[in-house]
Protein backbone atom coordinates (compact mmCIF):
# COMPACT_ATOMS: atom_id res chain seq x y z
CA UNK A 1 0.00 0.00 0.00
CA UNK A 2 1.57 3.31 -1.09
CA UNK A 3 -0.03 5.54 2.01
CA UNK A 4 1.83 9.20 1.26
CA UNK A 5 3.05 11.20 -1.85
CA UNK A 6 6.36 9.61 -3.76
CA UNK A 7 8.54 12.27 -5.08
CA UNK A 8 9.14 10.54 -8.22
CA UNK A 9 5.63 10.03 -9.38
CA UNK A 10 4.39 13.28 -11.42
CA UNK A 11 1.24 13.97 -13.60
CA UNK A 12 0.88 16.68 -15.95
CA UNK A 13 -2.19 19.06 -16.11
CA UNK A 14 -3.48 19.99 -19.65
CA UNK A 15 -5.73 22.47 -20.11
CA UNK A 16 -6.88 22.43 -23.36
CA UNK A 17 -10.27 21.60 -22.24
CA UNK A 18 -13.45 23.82 -21.47
CA UNK A 19 -15.41 20.88 -18.83
CA UNK A 20 -11.94 21.06 -16.28
CA UNK A 21 -12.90 21.08 -12.41
CA UNK A 22 -12.62 24.08 -10.24
CA UNK A 23 -8.97 24.27 -8.68
CA UNK A 24 -10.02 23.41 -5.27
CA UNK A 25 -11.27 19.88 -7.09
CA UNK A 26 -8.12 19.05 -8.44
CA UNK A 27 -6.22 19.83 -5.41
CA UNK A 28 -8.22 17.65 -3.68
CA UNK A 29 -7.82 14.69 -6.04
CA UNK A 30 -4.45 15.06 -6.36
CA UNK A 31 -3.84 14.84 -2.21
CA UNK A 32 -6.03 11.88 -2.65
CA UNK A 33 -2.75 10.37 -4.55
CA UNK A 34 1.05 8.97 -4.05
CA UNK A 35 1.27 11.49 -7.01
CA UNK A 36 3.84 14.53 -5.51
CA UNK A 37 4.52 16.52 -8.36
CA UNK A 38 2.67 18.23 -10.04
CA UNK A 39 3.74 19.73 -13.93
CA UNK A 40 2.30 23.10 -15.04
CA UNK A 41 2.56 24.79 -18.63
CA UNK A 42 1.82 27.61 -17.21
CA UNK A 43 1.27 29.56 -14.55
CA UNK A 44 -1.77 28.58 -12.44
CA UNK A 45 -2.49 30.56 -10.04
CA UNK A 46 -5.55 29.28 -8.58
CA UNK A 47 -4.73 25.63 -8.77
CA UNK A 48 -1.56 26.75 -6.88
CA UNK A 49 -3.33 28.69 -4.33
CA UNK A 50 -5.00 25.40 -3.95
CA UNK A 51 -2.11 23.31 -3.32
CA UNK A 52 -0.76 25.64 -0.72
CA UNK A 53 0.09 23.49 2.38
CA UNK A 54 0.41 20.07 0.46
CA UNK A 55 3.72 17.59 -0.28
CA UNK A 56 3.10 18.30 -3.94
CA UNK A 57 5.76 20.01 -5.53
CA UNK A 58 5.55 21.93 -8.79
CA UNK A 59 7.30 21.93 -12.24
CA UNK A 60 6.59 25.33 -13.62
CA UNK A 61 6.32 26.05 -17.41
CA UNK A 62 7.21 29.30 -19.06
CA UNK A 63 5.01 29.19 -22.48
CA UNK A 64 7.28 29.09 -25.64
CA UNK A 65 5.48 32.71 -26.20
CA UNK A 66 7.25 33.98 -23.82
CA UNK A 67 10.76 32.88 -24.25
CA UNK A 68 11.44 35.97 -26.52
CA UNK A 69 10.62 39.12 -23.83
CA UNK A 70 12.42 36.60 -21.18
CA UNK A 71 15.54 36.64 -23.55
CA UNK A 72 15.32 40.25 -24.01
CA UNK A 73 15.15 41.55 -20.91
CA UNK A 74 16.50 40.92 -17.34
CA UNK A 75 14.07 43.06 -16.07
CA UNK A 76 11.22 40.92 -18.25
CA UNK A 77 12.65 37.92 -16.67
CA UNK A 78 12.53 39.70 -13.00
CA UNK A 79 9.08 40.71 -13.08
CA UNK A 80 7.94 36.97 -14.68
CA UNK A 81 9.26 35.01 -11.75
CA UNK A 82 7.88 37.55 -9.29
CA UNK A 83 3.95 37.42 -10.87
CA UNK A 84 4.39 33.76 -11.01
CA UNK A 85 6.79 31.53 -8.80
CA UNK A 86 4.34 30.97 -6.29
CA UNK A 87 5.77 30.77 -2.64
CA UNK A 88 3.21 28.94 -0.87
CA UNK A 89 4.03 25.21 -2.53
CA UNK A 90 7.54 23.95 -3.64
CA UNK A 91 8.90 24.78 -7.34
CA UNK A 92 11.03 22.02 -8.23
CA UNK A 93 12.24 23.74 -11.36
CA UNK A 94 11.17 25.92 -13.77
CA UNK A 95 10.45 24.22 -17.66
CA UNK A 96 11.91 27.43 -19.92
CA UNK A 97 9.17 26.02 -22.71
CA UNK A 98 8.07 23.00 -24.10
CA UNK A 99 9.54 20.88 -26.74
CA UNK A 100 10.97 24.38 -28.16
CA UNK A 101 14.02 23.25 -30.50
CA UNK A 102 11.43 21.09 -32.42
CA UNK A 103 8.64 23.69 -32.23
CA UNK A 104 8.82 24.70 -35.93
CA UNK A 105 9.36 28.14 -35.08
CA UNK A 106 13.14 28.27 -35.80
CA UNK A 107 13.40 32.03 -34.54
CA UNK A 108 12.78 30.50 -30.61
CA UNK A 109 15.94 28.39 -30.36
CA UNK A 110 18.17 31.27 -30.44
CA UNK A 111 16.70 32.82 -27.57
CA UNK A 112 16.30 29.86 -24.64
CA UNK A 113 19.78 29.95 -23.97
CA UNK A 114 19.50 33.64 -23.03
CA UNK A 115 15.86 33.66 -21.46
CA UNK A 116 17.11 30.06 -18.96
CA UNK A 117 20.07 32.70 -17.70
CA UNK A 118 17.85 35.93 -17.41
CA UNK A 119 14.96 33.35 -15.51
CA UNK A 120 17.71 31.96 -12.95
CA UNK A 121 19.51 35.00 -12.26
CA UNK A 122 15.69 36.24 -11.60
CA UNK A 123 15.53 33.83 -8.85
CA UNK A 124 15.41 34.78 -5.13
CA UNK A 125 18.55 34.08 -3.12
CA UNK A 126 18.98 31.02 -1.67
CA UNK A 127 16.25 29.52 -4.49
CA UNK A 128 16.83 25.46 -4.82
CA UNK A 129 14.30 25.75 -8.01
CA UNK A 130 16.37 24.38 -11.08
CA UNK A 131 15.93 26.30 -14.20
CA UNK A 132 15.56 24.04 -17.68
CA UNK A 133 13.44 22.92 -20.46
CA UNK A 134 11.65 20.08 -22.21
CA UNK A 135 12.66 18.33 -25.37
CA UNK A 136 10.65 16.13 -27.59
CA UNK A 137 12.28 12.87 -28.33
CA UNK A 138 12.95 14.69 -31.51
CA UNK A 139 15.74 15.78 -30.21
CA UNK A 140 17.76 12.53 -31.12
CA UNK A 141 19.10 11.28 -34.04
CA UNK A 142 19.55 7.96 -33.11
CA UNK A 143 18.06 5.78 -30.30
CA UNK A 144 17.91 1.94 -31.23
CA UNK A 145 19.80 0.44 -30.16
CA UNK A 146 19.78 2.61 -26.94
CA UNK A 147 23.49 2.84 -27.12
CA UNK A 148 23.70 4.51 -29.93
CA UNK A 149 22.08 7.74 -28.94
CA UNK A 150 23.20 10.89 -30.23
CA UNK A 151 21.74 14.22 -30.57
CA UNK A 152 21.05 15.40 -33.75
CA UNK A 153 23.99 17.52 -35.36
CA UNK A 154 22.15 20.32 -36.74
CA UNK A 155 20.85 21.23 -32.99
CA UNK A 156 24.36 21.44 -31.59
CA UNK A 157 24.55 25.57 -31.91
CA UNK A 158 21.51 25.91 -29.74
CA UNK A 159 21.62 22.19 -27.79
CA UNK A 160 24.94 22.14 -26.49
CA UNK A 161 24.99 25.97 -25.10
CA UNK A 162 22.20 24.28 -22.54
CA UNK A 163 23.77 21.22 -21.78
CA UNK A 164 26.66 23.66 -20.95
CA UNK A 165 24.23 25.46 -18.40
CA UNK A 166 22.27 22.49 -16.88
CA UNK A 167 25.41 20.99 -16.26
CA UNK A 168 26.88 23.86 -14.19
CA UNK A 169 23.84 24.63 -12.64
CA UNK A 170 22.64 21.07 -11.32
CA UNK A 171 19.46 21.10 -13.76
CA UNK A 172 17.90 18.43 -15.37
CA UNK A 173 17.62 17.13 -18.66
CA UNK A 174 14.23 17.06 -19.27
CA UNK A 175 12.19 14.51 -22.07
CA UNK A 176 9.46 13.42 -23.68
CA UNK A 177 9.71 10.23 -24.22
CA UNK A 178 6.58 7.56 -25.41
CA UNK A 179 6.36 4.40 -26.36
CA UNK A 180 2.86 4.96 -27.66
CA UNK A 181 4.23 6.38 -30.88
CA UNK A 182 6.86 3.47 -31.14
CA UNK A 183 4.19 1.18 -31.26
CA UNK A 184 2.04 3.54 -33.58
CA UNK A 185 4.67 2.54 -36.37
CA UNK A 186 5.47 -0.91 -35.67
CA UNK A 187 2.01 -2.67 -34.75
CA UNK A 188 3.49 -6.07 -34.00
CA UNK A 189 2.17 -7.73 -30.57
CA UNK A 190 5.44 -8.21 -29.68
CA UNK A 191 6.66 -4.43 -29.85
CA UNK A 192 3.24 -4.17 -28.07
CA UNK A 193 4.05 -6.30 -25.46
CA UNK A 194 7.57 -4.55 -24.84
CA UNK A 195 5.98 -1.52 -24.67
CA UNK A 196 3.68 -2.24 -22.03
CA UNK A 197 5.90 -3.83 -19.88
CA UNK A 198 4.34 -7.09 -20.62
CA UNK A 199 6.56 -10.58 -21.51
CA UNK A 200 8.01 -10.50 -24.46
CA UNK A 201 11.61 -11.93 -25.25
CA UNK A 202 13.36 -8.60 -25.09
CA UNK A 203 16.04 -7.27 -27.05
CA UNK A 204 19.70 -7.29 -26.69
CA UNK A 205 21.83 -3.90 -27.70
CA UNK A 206 24.54 -5.88 -29.49
CA UNK A 207 27.20 -3.06 -29.03
CA UNK A 208 26.08 -2.90 -25.04
CA UNK A 209 25.56 -6.34 -24.81
CA UNK A 210 22.93 -5.36 -22.08
CA UNK A 211 19.10 -6.86 -22.94
CA UNK A 212 16.34 -4.37 -22.44
CA UNK A 213 12.92 -5.19 -21.45
CA UNK A 214 10.81 -2.76 -22.21
CA UNK A 215 10.62 0.53 -24.77
CA UNK A 216 10.64 2.89 -21.40
CA UNK A 217 14.50 1.67 -20.81
CA UNK A 218 15.23 1.55 -24.07
CA UNK A 219 14.42 5.32 -25.25
CA UNK A 220 15.42 6.46 -21.63
CA UNK A 221 18.99 4.87 -21.95
CA UNK A 222 18.95 6.19 -25.81
CA UNK A 223 18.91 9.42 -23.92
CA UNK A 224 21.32 8.66 -21.28
CA UNK A 225 23.79 7.80 -24.19
CA UNK A 226 23.47 10.89 -26.45
CA UNK A 227 24.03 12.94 -23.01
CA UNK A 228 26.79 10.68 -22.05
CA UNK A 229 28.49 10.85 -25.58
CA UNK A 230 28.68 14.85 -25.37
CA UNK A 231 30.04 14.64 -21.89
CA UNK A 232 27.43 15.39 -19.70
CA UNK A 233 27.19 12.07 -17.73
CA UNK A 234 26.52 14.22 -14.42
CA UNK A 235 23.16 15.74 -15.95
CA UNK A 236 20.16 13.80 -14.63
CA UNK A 237 17.48 13.13 -16.50
CA UNK A 238 13.40 13.68 -15.91
CA UNK A 239 10.62 12.51 -18.01
CA UNK A 240 8.55 15.60 -18.28
CA UNK A 241 5.83 13.25 -19.75
CA UNK A 242 4.83 9.74 -20.87
CA UNK A 243 1.55 8.17 -21.00
CA UNK A 244 -1.05 6.50 -23.11
CA UNK A 245 -4.57 6.96 -24.70
CA UNK A 246 -6.84 4.75 -23.62
CA UNK A 247 -9.37 5.71 -26.72
CA UNK A 248 -8.52 6.39 -30.37
CA UNK A 249 -9.47 6.53 -34.03
CA UNK A 250 -10.39 3.50 -35.83
CA UNK A 251 -6.99 3.72 -37.46
CA UNK A 252 -4.83 4.38 -33.96
CA UNK A 253 -3.61 1.10 -32.74
CA UNK A 254 -3.55 -0.16 -29.52
CA UNK A 255 -5.10 3.11 -28.38
CA UNK A 256 -7.56 0.92 -25.76
CA UNK A 257 -8.42 1.29 -21.97
CA UNK A 258 -6.35 -1.83 -20.98
CA UNK A 259 -3.04 -0.84 -22.90
CA UNK A 260 -3.82 2.13 -20.99
CA UNK A 261 -3.93 0.72 -17.68
CA UNK A 262 -1.15 -1.51 -18.45
CA UNK A 263 1.53 1.05 -19.60
CA UNK A 264 0.80 3.27 -16.95
CA UNK A 265 0.02 0.90 -14.28
CA UNK A 266 3.60 -1.01 -14.88
CA UNK A 267 5.33 2.28 -15.39
CA UNK A 268 4.41 3.18 -12.42
CA UNK A 269 5.55 -0.72 -10.39
CA UNK A 270 8.83 -0.07 -12.91
CA UNK A 271 9.58 2.77 -11.23
CA UNK A 272 8.39 2.28 -7.71
CA UNK A 273 10.57 -0.77 -7.80
CA UNK A 274 13.67 1.30 -7.99
CA UNK A 275 15.32 -1.59 -10.59
CA UNK A 276 16.45 1.54 -12.98
CA UNK A 277 17.67 0.56 -16.50
CA UNK A 278 20.22 -1.57 -17.71
CA UNK A 279 22.69 1.31 -18.43
CA UNK A 280 21.72 2.90 -15.21
CA UNK A 281 20.22 -0.08 -12.66
CA UNK A 282 19.04 1.22 -9.34
CA UNK A 283 18.05 4.62 -9.76
CA UNK A 284 14.35 5.37 -10.39
CA UNK A 285 13.92 8.91 -12.52
CA UNK A 286 11.32 11.17 -11.59
CA UNK A 287 8.48 10.70 -14.44
CA UNK A 288 5.65 13.15 -14.78
CA UNK A 289 2.29 10.96 -16.22
CA UNK A 290 0.59 12.44 -19.31
CA UNK A 291 -2.21 13.72 -18.23
CA UNK A 292 -4.19 14.06 -15.12
CA UNK A 293 -7.48 15.24 -17.52
CA UNK A 294 -8.97 14.58 -20.62
CA UNK A 295 -8.70 17.50 -22.67
CA UNK A 296 -11.52 17.44 -25.04
CA UNK A 297 -10.59 20.84 -27.19
CA UNK A 298 -6.63 19.50 -28.12
CA UNK A 299 -6.90 19.38 -32.04
CA UNK A 300 -6.10 16.39 -34.04
CA UNK A 301 -7.10 12.55 -33.40
CA UNK A 302 -9.12 11.36 -30.98
CA UNK A 303 -5.93 9.56 -29.09
CA UNK A 304 -5.03 13.54 -28.43
CA UNK A 305 -8.40 14.09 -26.40
CA UNK A 306 -7.64 10.48 -24.66
CA UNK A 307 -4.68 10.56 -22.40
CA UNK A 308 -6.16 11.49 -18.83
CA UNK A 309 -6.07 9.21 -16.41
CA UNK A 310 -9.39 10.82 -14.87
CA UNK A 311 -12.52 12.84 -16.85
CA UNK A 312 -13.56 15.60 -15.80
CA UNK A 313 -16.20 14.32 -13.11
CA UNK A 314 -13.22 13.26 -11.12
CA UNK A 315 -13.55 9.91 -11.94
CA UNK A 316 -10.85 7.62 -13.01
CA UNK A 317 -11.14 5.97 -16.56
CA UNK A 318 -8.94 3.27 -15.24
CA UNK A 319 -7.12 2.28 -11.75
CA UNK A 320 -3.43 2.16 -11.76
CA UNK A 321 -3.07 2.18 -7.86
CA UNK A 322 -2.62 6.21 -7.11
CA UNK A 323 -5.18 6.25 -4.65
CA UNK A 324 -3.45 6.25 -1.50
CA UNK A 325 -4.30 3.25 1.34
CA UNK A 326 -5.14 1.52 -1.70
CA UNK A 327 -2.93 -1.68 -2.79
CA UNK A 328 -1.17 -1.16 -6.41
CA UNK A 329 -2.87 -3.54 -9.03
CA UNK A 330 -0.64 -5.81 -10.83
CA UNK A 331 -0.23 -3.53 -13.70
CA UNK A 332 0.55 -0.60 -11.36
CA UNK A 333 4.05 1.67 -11.17
CA UNK A 334 5.04 5.56 -10.87
CA UNK A 335 3.92 7.86 -12.50
CA UNK A 336 3.65 11.86 -12.98
CA UNK A 337 1.15 13.98 -14.22
CA UNK A 338 1.73 16.93 -17.14
CA UNK A 339 -0.45 20.14 -17.67
CA UNK A 340 -0.21 20.35 -21.45
CA UNK A 341 -0.39 23.89 -23.40
CA UNK A 342 -2.72 24.89 -26.42
CA UNK A 343 -0.04 22.61 -28.81
CA UNK A 344 -0.07 19.11 -30.23
CA UNK A 345 1.78 16.40 -28.10
CA UNK A 346 4.73 15.49 -29.67
CA UNK A 347 5.19 12.14 -30.92
CA UNK A 348 8.31 10.15 -29.58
Amino acid sequence: MYTASQSFIGVNYGTIADNLPPAASTASLLTSTSIGKLRLYEPQPDLVAALAGSNISILLGVPNSDVPSLAASPAAAASWAAANIPTTVSVSAISVGNELLNSGDPTLAPQLLPAMQNLLAALPAGSTTKVSTVHSMAVLAASDPPSSGAFHPDLAGSLDPVLDFLRQNGSPFMINPYPYFAYASDTRDETLAFCLFQPNPGRVDAASGLTYMNMFDAQLDAVRAALDGKGYAGVDIVIAETGWPYRGDADEAGATPDNARAYNGNLVAHLRSQVGTPRTPGRSVDTYLFALYDEDLKPGPVSERSFGLYQADLTANYDIGLAKGSASPSTSGQIGITAAPAQVLASA
